[in-house]
């Protein structure tokens, strides 16, 4: 590393904690740890700066780890030169031994990560943040369980003989408690889906109404919650249908859904992506299939960059600032669904 790209000092507390951070990213981040270390990487800039140090550090170890495969037998006079705070004679010793054990590059992202909604923001990351926050989860009152895409909302009421939902805007999926004498029905401008104990995926756009069936059964159409229902129709498990919001409009045909064809209209939801020595390329491909907001590689040599990685699908906000911090990468809002990432030097 030249002496023009080598970090900043930083104080020694923070530089320990780089380094727990390091280990505990080689051996695995449960939840909670994954949302205090996002935490801790946007509370303080020094933090970044900390960690790429420590990534540093034992980037340098892995080249004295592969030195009987790659160098020839001659010494290699500066290998262990001085070089400054990051000399190894002067690293401490529980700095080595931790840093023995961490991975040269992981990132964790997580389920939130506070948005930056500072004044002197770029325009355009303003008007993305809806597009670049993650998805909702809520569970309701009699345990059901909701996922709510980007910028989907909706209301709530619930009487001892109803549990009606309506879905205001966007898209959303139910997991529905089951409670046969409270049936659950979700109403998306005037189009409902009623349904007892079952899991059911909810679109409303601005001409129809999409309904996807992943588990049980579900009575869909117009006034489908009622004894005076029309146009109700029964989708089964693995099946779609579209109901378009003009009652003049043809109504398309119940579709039959193969695993793949499910996967797909669910992609939205977030998961847990695993990714191990990955291309950064390969990385950010997988992400821009399930996002809105998509990532470009403005530097063909970024797509090179070797990951190990576990991140939530949807939190874009997260990696984003994880590149910049860890990867000493620049971030640029395009516009509002485009952003481009460039060497930070």
């Amino acid at each position: 590393m030249n002496p023009e790209t080598r970090p900043a000092e930083v104080p020694r507390a923070v530089a320990r904690e780089a380094a727990l951070w390091v280990v505990r990213h080689e051996r695995g981040l449960t939840p909670a740890e994954q949302d205090a270390f996002s935490q801790w990487l946007a509370a303080d800039p020094r933090h970044g700066e900390a960690l790429r140090g420590r990534r540093w550090a034992w980037r340098e170890f892995d080249r004295i780890a592969g030195l009987p495969a790659v160098v020839p037998a001659a010494p290699d006079p500066d290998l262990l030169a001085p070089r400054g705070i990051f000399s190894f004679r002067r690293q401490p010793r529980w700095l080595a031994r931790s840093l023995a054990l961490a991975a040269a590059a992981v990132i964790a992202c997580v389920i939130w990560i506070p948005a930056d909604h500072s004044s002197d923001a770029e325009p355009a990351r303003a008007l993305s943040t809806a597009l670049a926050a993650p998805c909702e989860r809520l569970v309701l009152d009699d345990g059901s369980v909701v996922e709510l895409n980007r910028g989907a909302r909706l209301t709530v009421d619930f009487s001892p003989g109803l549990r009606r939902v309506r879905l205001e805007r966007g898209e959303a999926h139910f997991v529905v408690s089951k409670d046969s004498a409270r049936p659950f029905v979700v109403d998306a401008a005037g189009v409902t889906a009623r349904a007892v104990g079952t899991a059911f995926n909810v679109r409303l756009a601005a001409a129809s109404v999409e309904v996807v069936v992943t588990e049980g059964r579900v009575a869909f159409g117009r006034g489908a919650d009622g004894p005076g229902a029309t146009e109700a129709r029964l989708l089964e498990a693995r099946q779609r249908a579209v109901l378009p919001l003009d009652q003049a409009a043809p109504t398309a045909p119940i579709a039959n859904l193969t695993e793949t064809d499910l996967a797909q209209h669910l992609a939205w939801q977030p998961k847990f992506l695993d990714f191990s020595d990955a291309p950064l390329g390969e990385v950010v491909a997988t992400l821009n299939q399930r996002n809105p907001v998509q990532l470009i590689l403005a530097a063909p040599a970024l797509r090179a960059l070797r990951i190990n990685a576990t991140i939530r699908s949807d939190n874009i906000e997260g990696f984003v600032r994880l590149l910049e911090s860890a990867f000493d990468l620049r971030a640029e809002w395009r516009n509002e669904t485009e952003i481009a990432f460039r060497p930070g030097r």
